[in-house]
């Protein structure tokens, strides 16, 4: 945290530092960099102010992430999580960046260019680069139709079409992120389809999910870690019956 540790005798310190700092954050399963990208999308969602600047300074000041890869975090995050939250967060970011600069006698650098858009503008090629990288991402051999605004405009256009594909995040650091945002949400499908991506595809294994399901525990709560963790028991069985499925298929 880059930060004097909190000295105050209270349980909810004491177990703070002797399990969530002590033991989940010194797992092997997780690097730390990857643990900041569960733990930011958690504080961000939990609308507490304290630790959510705590969280942005440690991940940018410790340079786990740059400020091109936290500007992307909270874009990935807005999706997932909805505009309002990341507006907030968005702005945790400015003011933390501020912060460290001021702080080391630097001048704040200019915002990288947000253009030229790595994706395509023809509004029929970004469709179908949406209709593809969605059934990448999801390991699914559909897309959903462009028939409403929410599909087409939304998921195809933009989701798929343009956010999942920028280049300031990879791949499994953007896994990391969608799967805490869906495990804090209350829609079933998302988290399902999620978490059965990320072990399907192999970006995130099945001892990463473990880690990332004890860690998001740890700062979003035990009653969603415990959905999360019963979510990730199914797919991991309906991964393997599909590899296996596969297996037998080409053998």
């Amino acid at each position: 945290m880059l930060t004097p540790a909190p000295q105050d005798p209270s349980p909810v310190t004491t177990h703070l530092l002797d399990f969530v700092f002590a033991e989940v954050w010194l797992r092997p399963g997780l690097t730390r960099r990857e643990r900041r990208l569960v733990t930011l999308p958690c504080v961000a969602a939990a609308d507490s102010e304290g630790p959510l600047r705590e969280h942005v300074y440690a991940a940018l000041s410790s340079g786990d992430l740059s400020i091109g890869e936290m500007r992307e975090t909270v874009l990935h995050f807005a999706v997932y999580a909805g505009w309002p939250k990341a507006s907030r967060f968005n702005m945790v970011v400015d003011d933390q960046w501020d912060r460290i600069h001021q702080d080391r006698g630097l001048a704040v650098p200019p915002p990288e260019p947000l253009l030229p858009l790595a994706t395509p503008s023809d509004p029929e090629e970004r469709l179908a680069f949406g209709e593809r990288c969605f059934k990448d991402v999801n390991c699914l051999p559909y897309a959903p139709q462009r028939d409403n605004p929410f599909q087409g405009a939304g998921i195809l256009n933009f989701v798929f079409g343009e956010m999942w594909l920028r280049p300031g995040l990879g791949m499994k650091e953007r896994r990391l992120i969608t799967v805490a945002c869906v495990a804090f949400q209350d829609a079933p499908y998302p988290i399902l389809s999620h978490v059965y991506a990320a072990l399907k595809s192999k970006d995130i294994s099945f001892d990463e999910m473990d880690e990332l399901a004890l860690h998001f525990a740890a700062h979003y709560g035990w009653p969603k870690g415990s959905h999360l963790n019963q979510v990730v028991a199914e797919q991991k069985q309906r991964v393997i019956q599909e590899w296996s499925e596969e297996t037998a298929s080409n053998s």
